[in-house]
């Protein structure tokens, strides 16, 4: 015969485990099986109406639980071994009402090794990114027979603008899709190929010196910013709608700019643009390093992070490279 403890209330509670093949209190007769000794009943708890207290003890909740949010159907509040686990709410437990999974809706940036490992991951997927779109870049621009090839081939800039749109489209708003490993990879893989192959083909109509002028003013800038976004007590998160409208607006100059042929316009619109995307890599930073910020993103987003810095980061470089080839011209 198994013998179980059966000390006085409250020891003997959290280190009596249910009977076997019994239901919880509540939702039945709760009669000691045959065989075993009379077990002393458990404390009163809102929820289990059908378990009255025995005689002797205390009414109401016991001091080191919190009874308040259980409801029928929910387990005693003692885990496997049968120890007592006092918590201030159930919530924080079994992630009900109000509970808040830190891997799925936020993330707490006050851990800084958690949040130093996430900007490391971010700026190496960042780092692969960058060192693809160059080699395609450099491949064009000093090899003659492949631009030539690729000019006699205007398909593959059809499907890459395809390509890009979709990869795009896929880690930008499905959520699910850009979490789940290798998916995600591989669909920013595939836009980076897109991307890398469509500027290598405009950087490829500028002469030599013109990109790597561009590409070296354009690590400036970035190193800079990025530096200054660290460093700064702005908070550039709390932009969001500013820059969204600064877009379209943007969007609708560039419509404008392409029927009107002036390098004044063109000198204007490549400037607005490469300011615009300088804060937007602000923007971006800040919301990847959370932490005092109003606004940032989750440790699963790494691949969206890397995402909106390399589309920051392309477009700087494309609206340099315009500014400096139409100063030139």
């Amino acid at each position: 015969m198994t013998t179980w403890n059966s000390g006085p209330y409250p020891q003997g509670y959290g280190n009596q485990p249910p009977y076997p093949n019994q239901p919880y209190p509540g939702q039945g007769a709760y009669p000691p099986p045959s065989g075993y000794p009379p077990q002393p009943g458990y404390p009163p708890q809102p929820g289990y109406p059908n378990a009255p207290p025995p005689a002797g003890y205390p009414q109401g909740p016991q001091p080191g639980f919190n009874y308040s949010n259980v409801g029928p159907g929910d387990p005693y509040s003692h885990n496997q071994q049968g120890e007592n686990i006092p918590f201030s709410n159930t919530n924080e437990m079994y992630g009900g009402a109000g509970y808040e999974d830190p891997e799925v809706k936020g993330f707490d940036f006050s851990d800084q090794t958690v949040r130093k490992g996430f900007i490391r991951k971010v700026y190496s997927i960042l780092m692969v990114q960058l060192s693809i779109t160059m080699a395609f870049i450099a491949w064009f621009l000093f090899h003659k027979p492949t631009k030539l090839w690729v000019y006699n081939h205007p398909e593959l800039f059809i499907i890459s603008l395809v390509i890009l749109f979709v990869s795009m489209i896929a880690l930008a708003c499905c959520g699910e899709v850009r979490r789940k490993a290798p998916m995600n990879f591989v669909l920013l893989f595939l836009f980076t190929l897109a991307e890398s192959f469509m500027l290598a083909c405009s950087a490829a109509s500028y002469e030599a010196q013109e990109v790597l002028m561009a590409v070296g003013i354009t690590a400036a800038v970035c190193l800079g910013l990025t530096l200054f976004a660290f460093q700064t007590k702005w908070d550039f998160t709390m932009m969001g709608g500013f820059l969204l409208v600064a877009v379209i607006v943007l969007f609708v100059f560039g419509i404008i700019a392409i029927f009107v042929k002036s390098k004044i316009v063109t000198l204007v619109y490549a400037s607005i643009g490469a300011l615009l995307f300088s804060l937007y890599l602000l923007y971006d930073t800040q919301l990847m390093m959370g932490g005092k910020h109003k606004y940032s993103i989750s440790p699963e987003e790494y691949v969206f992070a890397a995402l909106n810095l390399y589309v920051d980061v392309i477009n700087i470089f494309m609206y340099i490279l315009t500014i400096i080839g139409a100063s030139r011209d």
